[in-house]
């Protein structure tokens, strides 16, 4: 029987961090350090429970229900959900929000700072995006058309040159620091709040989600290399999840220092991607421009690398009489490049109300698999559960949507109202209470069934 070995664990870990590990991973723990001071370890604390403690379970819970992907694991709660929570998932992680995110992160952070600055003003500014965008995803297309290729070109070439870039600011950073974290003054909610708003800031990665659309190429992956036992597949699945979230928490935590450290001697950038480029700056001057244009770059390329290929061979499953894996990831490319274009702010502004709705969604589903064995997995417990959570978790949706859209509905009243009724609901945390009590009632009415038919 076919095992993994070692090594195999270790490129297949190495090809799933490259696909976890895009620019807003990098962004988002700079700008928490630098804004957190010296509640910075707090705040690294929740940012790791979701940004790494999710997706390592996410993908154990794959792995260990022996499903071929997300939607054979969504089913359990009904063929209906299976459908639209997956299509939702990779919908979301695919080509309306992360996949468009990682190359306008990588324009705005990286290529456009080693641009002159004149031909990034007025409409300028537009062809140059669009013409990298172009670029971009025509290389995204290339790799995605070759998914039996990707472990090569992610684990093996990719992820190194990502790694040696981002050691390279790291190493510096912490070689010479700017500043002590614990003499920074921490700003807005991370004064009070660090734990939780660290948590919330890791949904912004979307890696728990990814975790959940990962696993069918990781599956895959391993297959390809001989293993076709499903319990060594889980086992392989698993070993990898862990290799690779070990490698995304040390990589946070080093990030999240730099940022804080350099608050000694700048001020907080508006955001982590100006924050990555004043540190870059700082140490190495204009070659620092060209190392972060690199770093985010390929950060972002490998990312949306495993994400196109990810939602073509969910849909091409999915839909079995529908199109082939080339059409999907040629549809899916070419829809990411015109998402693109609509703008970084665009994209976010949209995502986070998306993300509210979907996460708990997502972490419940996970943490009932975990648990399974518990209730034999049973749809009454799961349908229960997740239909509460469903309902709390569309109130987030409402609450978190842009002021402008929100007037526009009429709705700011119901989403002050849950805030006041809802436990948690300020934190982003209103949907525990309410799974609580789908869970028990779930339970409960399990319980009854298995008297009555006994009796």
């Amino acid at each position: 029987m076919k095992k993994l070995t070692f090594r195999e664990t270790i490129f297949v870990a190495s090809m799933l961090f490259g696909m976890f590990f895009g620019a807003g991973n990098l962004i988002f723990p700079v700008s928490m350090g630098q804004m957190a001071g010296r509640n910075m370890w707090q705040a690294a604390a929740g940012f790791l429970v979701t940004g790494v403690g999710l997706p390592l379970l996410s993908v154990a819970a794959l792995g260990i229900s022996r499903e071929n992907g997300l939607q054979g694991l969504a089913s359990r709660v009904g063929k209906k959900f299976g459908i639209f929570f997956t299509c939702a998932l990779y919908l979301t992680i695919g080509p309306f929000f992360a996949t468009p995110r990682c190359a306008s992160v990588s324009f705005t952070v990286g290529i456009e700072r080693i641009l002159p600055a004149n031909a990034v003003s007025g409409s300028g500014y537009m062809l140059w995006q669009a013409a990298f965008s172009f670029l971009f995803f025509a290389v995204v297309l290339f790799f995605s058309l070759r998914p039996g290729e990707i472990m090569t070109w992610i684990g093996k070439v990719l992820n190194p040159v990502f790694l040696v870039m981002l050691g390279i600011l790291v190493l510096r950073a912490l070689s010479a620091p700017m500043g002590t974290p614990g003499d920074m003054v921490p700003e807005s909610a991370y004064e009070s709040g660090a734990f939780f708003t660290g948590l919330l800031e890791g949904y912004n990665t979307m890696d728990a989600l990814a975790g959940l659309a990962f696993g069918i190429v990781v599956i895959d992956v391993i297959r390809g290399l001989g293993v076709k036992e499903p319990g060594q597949i889980a086992r392989g699945t698993v070993k990898a999840g862990i290799f690779s979230s070990l490698l995304m928490a040390v990589i946070y935590l080093l990030v999240t220092l730099v940022g804080a450290q350099s608050r000694g001697q700048l001020e907080t950038a508006p955001n982590g991607g100006e924050a990555l480029a004043q540190i870059a700056d700082y140490y190495f001057g204009g070659a620092g421009m060209l190392i972060l244009a690199v770093l985010v770059t390929v950060a972002c390329l490998k990312t949306a690398i495993g994400l196109t290929t990810s939602c073509s061979e969910t849909f091409c499953a999915m839909f079995p009489g529908g199109p082939g894996y080339r059409t999907w990831a040629v549809g899916f490319a070419t829809l990411s490049f015109l998402t693109a274009n609509l703008g970084l702010d665009a994209i976010i502004a949209y995502a986070v109300p998306v993300l509210m709705f979907l996460y708990p969604l997502a972490i419940v589903l996970v943490l009932l698999t975990l648990c399974g064995k518990w209730f034999d997995n049973d749809g009454t417990v799961l349908r229960w559960t997740l239909g509460f959570t469903g309902v709390a978790a569309m109130v987030d949706f409402l609450r978190t949507l842009p002021e402008g859209t929100k007037e526009f509905l009429h709705i700011s009243g119901v989403t002050e109202l849950a805030e006041t009724w809802i436990p948690l609901a300020g934190q982003g945390l209103g949907w525990v209470l309410p799974a609580g009590i789908g869970l028990v009632i779930g339970l409960l009415i399990r319980r009854k069934k298995q008297r009555k038919a006994a009796g």
